[in-house]
């Protein structure tokens, strides 16, 4: 007997699996749509400028000299200028990769990794490196708005009871426990724009300052350590100096999310547009302040040269007001990434609904472990070696490399397969010793803070 199908039967299976899959969608965009990278797509191209100067541009640039009291000047400039060759190269490939799927985007770092690397593997190798990258920036951006904090502080009030770095480094973390909670990259470019303006300035008066000290007197270039060995190691730590101060290409993929992209017009244009602007600054910052302190202080440099100035207290006070807003939006550019990461295991792995009081909580314990970390090891040298080679070398100078080789597969012995395979050679040269060097750095300032005996 035929009996006709009720509104109340059940949908065949195909339908069933439609509908489940429209959801899955639904979510998807709303989670997409909440999320710090994907959120905001209509950045214009010179927001690639200030976020790219404002990433690069940082504590670094302050520890230049000191890399090349180390270093020497033959080595130091050759290492400088083939560094920013180098990375300028890599980060050009970065750029070119993050559309090189047509359709699709690598908005994030690690979605470029899993494509070149496979799915788990890349995981495995892109995320520890620039989780270590990113938060190692943050320690480092913490102690130093602290410590230029607290140089501004003794110099504006100089009978002033002194008062001890950690509590600098929280006044400065206060910031942060608010301009944590904008949501996006977009929602910083305030902040990024007057952080990029503020590292060219400040690194305008450091070597101006400088030079109008002059030349020190009885001032010495050779190398400053008594033994071989120890000249050796503070080489290595030279390197890891200079290979913090390039740092941009760990958040160039979610800067370039951020931009608007057809078929006709893709981001890679206004991206690689506003990356050469970016570089220009970067070479108008790091060359006249490292080759004018050293050449000023020579191996009695500190590391970090406004710590070496004492006059004229306006300039010397200004510029390190000038870092303190600087490494505010360092701070927030590096983190962001950092939330991206956090934010969507969260949600998408943990199924925790996107929300404030989620966002809220996320981002206030990340700022108060940055925090803590910054004031158990306040040491500037060395943190900035240690996380220049140990994590900065691989994502900046050679990873890109060997994704470049894995995806595009160019012909041997060609020009483009020549010059990748050097970058990887020299940047992993580049990793292992510098990491050596700001691993005996942090040892040695340890000591001097009584923290070991």
């Amino acid at each position: 007997m035929y009996i006709q199908m009720t509104d109340g039967a059940p949908p065949p299976p195909e339908q069933t699996s439609f509908d489940h899959r429209i959801v899955e969608l639904e979510r998807q965009k709303e989670i997409d749509d909440w999320l710090p990278i994907t959120s905001s797509r209509n950045a214009k191209w010179w927001y690639s400028t200030f976020h790219n100067v404002t990433a690069m541009v940082g504590a670094g640039v302050l520890g230049l000299p000191y890399s090349m009291a180390q270093l020497g000047w033959g080595p130091g400039v050759t290492i400088l200028i083939l560094s920013w060759i180098i990375t300028l190269y890599t980060l050009w490939q970065m750029v070119e990769m993050h559309e090189m799927v047509p359709g699709k985007r690598f908005d994030r770092y690690h979605e470029l990794g899993q494509f070149a690397f496979g799915k788990r593997l890349g995981l495995y190798i892109i995320v520890p490196q620039q989780i270590i990258v990113e938060v190692g920036v943050c320690i480092v951006y913490m102690v130093t708005g602290g410590q230029s904090l607290k140089k501004f502080h003794e110099l504006v009030c100089q009978d002033c009871s002194p008062i001890a770095l950690p509590f600098f480094i929280m006044i400065f973390a206060s910031s942060h426990f608010v301009l944590s909670h904008l949501p996006n990259f977009n929602s910083i470019a305030a902040v990024s724009l007057v952080a990029a303006i503020m590292s060219l300035s400040y690194s305008t008066i450091a070597w101006t300052a400088t030079a109008a000290k002059g030349v020190q007197k009885d001032v010495e270039y050779g190398y400053k350590a008594g033994t071989t060995s120890a000249t050796v190691l503070n080489f290595f730590t030279g390197l890891g100096g200079i290979a913090f101060a390039y740092a941009g290409h760990n958040v160039v993929l979610e800067i370039q999310a951020t931009i608007p992209s057809t078929p006709s017009n893709p981001s890679k244009g206004p991206m690689w547009k506003g990356v050469m602007v970016a570089y220009v600054v970067v070479a108008l910052c790091y060359f006249p302040v490292a080759l004018v302190g050293y050449g000023v202080f020579g191996n009695a440099v500190s590391d970090n040269v406004l710590m070496s100035l004492k006059t004229p207290v306006w300039a010397i006070a200004l510029a390190n007001l000038f870092v303190v807003m600087h490494v505010t939006g360092s701070y927030q550019i590096f983190a962001m990434p950092v939330f991206d990461m956090v934010e969507t295991f969260l949600v998408k792995k943990m199924n925790f609904k996107p929300s404030t009081i989620l966002r809220f909580i996320v981002r206030n314990v990340y700022v108060a472990i940055t925090m803590f970390i910054a004031i158990m090891i306040p040491f500037f040298g060395g943190l900035l070696a240690f996380f220049g080679g140990f994590a900065f070398a691989p994502t900046t100078y050679f990873l890109p490399c060997i994704m470049w080789l894995i995806i595009y597969k160019p012909k041997r012995l060609s020009l483009s397969w020549w010059t990748n395979w050097v970058c990887i050679v020299l940047g992993f040269i580049l990793m292992i010793v510098s990491s050596i060097g700001g691993l005996r750095q942090i040892i040695l300032q340890s000591k001097d803070y009584g923290l070991f005996s």
